[in-house]
């Protein structure tokens, strides 16, 4: 019955990771006034658990960031992004 009740567990412990999802959004980003302030726009999502992937580009004032659902979420990159000095909003999907 022990044996069992550890294999369901393990079994547990090994599907929850594949619960979770990886997830990418768009975030607006306003105060980026030179070349150089996406770098610090990247460095301040890249620092938040579960971030994977962090694309900054100053001319269209956005990131592109891909993170782990199960880790983090829009609202915390969104926080890391504003303490920076750099605040940002969840881009609208485009129609069409």
């Amino acid at each position: 019955m022990k044996k069992l009740l550890l294999v369901a567990i393990a079994s547990l412990v090994w599907a929850i990771p594949a619960w979770a999802g990886s997830k990418t959004v768009t975030l607006t980003v306003s105060n980026m006034t030179c070349a150089t302030c996406p770098l610090t726009v990247k460095m301040a999502l890249t620092k938040v658990e579960g971030v994977s992937e962090a694309a900054v580009d100053f001319e269209k004032k956005e990131a592109v960031v891909t993170f782990d659902d199960a880790k983090t979420s829009a609202a915390a990159l969104i926080k890391a992004t504003t303490d920076a000095g750099y605040p940002s909003a969840v881009k609208p999907a485009q129609k069409g």
